[in-house]
C-alpha cells in the first residue's frame, strides 16, 4: 500500500512538464505528483467530443495506475493544465498565407479561416465540459488555463516556438525557479497574468471578449489550500 496520496497532473507536452514538474512536486512534496503526458492538445483532437472526452482522462490517470501500481483510491486530485489557443474568442480569424495558426493578441491568422473557426468551437465545447466536471472516476478534478498558451504566460511571448526552444526555455524556467516555489507562486499570482476570483469566474472571464487570445492563466488556483 502506497503512503503517499497521488497527484495526476495531465500536460500537454513534455516542456510542460518540464517547466512546471519541479514546481509542483515540491509545493506538493507530501504528496506523489505523477504526470500524463499526451503529446498534443487532447481538448483540440479531432477524435476527443464532448461526449468522449471525461472517458479519454479517465484512460489517461487509469495508465497511471497501472504503471505505478496505484490503487484508485490513492489519488486525491487531477490538475489539468491546458492552452485556450484563442478559442473562445470570436470573429478573429484572418485568412493569410501561413502554414500554421499565426497567434496575436487580437486575432489569429491561418490559411483556412472556417476551418480553424470549426477547430475553435470544437475545443471550446470540449474545454466547457471539463471546466464543468467536478469529478473524473470520483477523484476531484479540475481544468487550469494558459492563455494563449503556455509559453505566452510562463515567458511573455506569443509565438509558435519549436520544440528545441520549447524545450530549451522550459529548462532555464525550471532552473530559475529550482526551489523557489514561492517565488513561482507570487510570479503567477502577479496581476500581470492571473485572473482574479473563483475557478468558475476565472472560466467565465477568459470565455468572454477577446481574453483568451491574450496572456492569462488561473493557474494560481492551483497553489491555494
Amino acid at each position: 500500500m502506497n503512503e503517499k496520496k497521488v497527484i495526476a497532473v495531465i500536460v500537454e507536452g513534455p516542456s510542460d512538464e518540464n517547466a512546471i514538474g519541479g514546481i509542483l512536486k515540491e509545493f506538493f512534496s507530501s504528496e506523489e505528483v505523477q504526470f500524463a503526458v499526451v503529446h498534443g492538445d487532447i481538448t483540440s483532437n479531432e477524435f476527443t467530443t464532448v461526449d468522449n472526452v471525461i472517458r479519454k482522462i479517465d484512460g489517461l490517470l487509469d495508465g497511471i495506475k497501472s504503471k505505478y501500481g496505484y490503487h484508485w483510491d490513492d489519488f486525491i486530485k487531477v490538475i489539468h493544465i491546458a492552452d485556450t489557443d484563442g478559442v473562445f474568442a470570436k470573429d478573429c480569424v484572418v485568412e493569410a498565407d501561413v502554414e500554421e495558426i499565426q497567434y496575436y493578441e487580437d486575432h489569429m491568422e491561418g490559411a483556412v479561416v472556417e476551418a480553424i473557426e470549426r477547430r475553435n468551437k470544437h475545443k471550446s465545447e470540449i474545454l466547457f465540459k471539463l471546466y464543468s466536471t467536478g469529478k473524473i472516476h470520483n477523484i476531484g478534478y479540475r481544468l487550469y488555463f494558459n492563455s494563449c498558451n503556455l509559453e505566452h504566460v510562463l515567458y511573455g511571448v506569443l509565438k509558435n516556438f519549436s520544440d528545441d526552444e520549447k524545450e530549451e526555455m522550459s529548462d532555464d524556467f525550471a532552473e530559475r525557479y529550482e526551489g523557489k516555489v514561492n517565488d513561482f507562486i507570487s510570479f503567477i499570482s502577479d496581476e500581470a497574468v492571473a485572473v482574479p476570483g473563483t475557478y468558475k469566474e476565472t472560466w467565465r472571464f477568459i470565455e468572454k471578449d477577446k481574453h483568451s487570445l491574450e496572456r492569462h492563466s488561473n493557474m494560481n488556483l492551483i497553489f491555494e489550500k
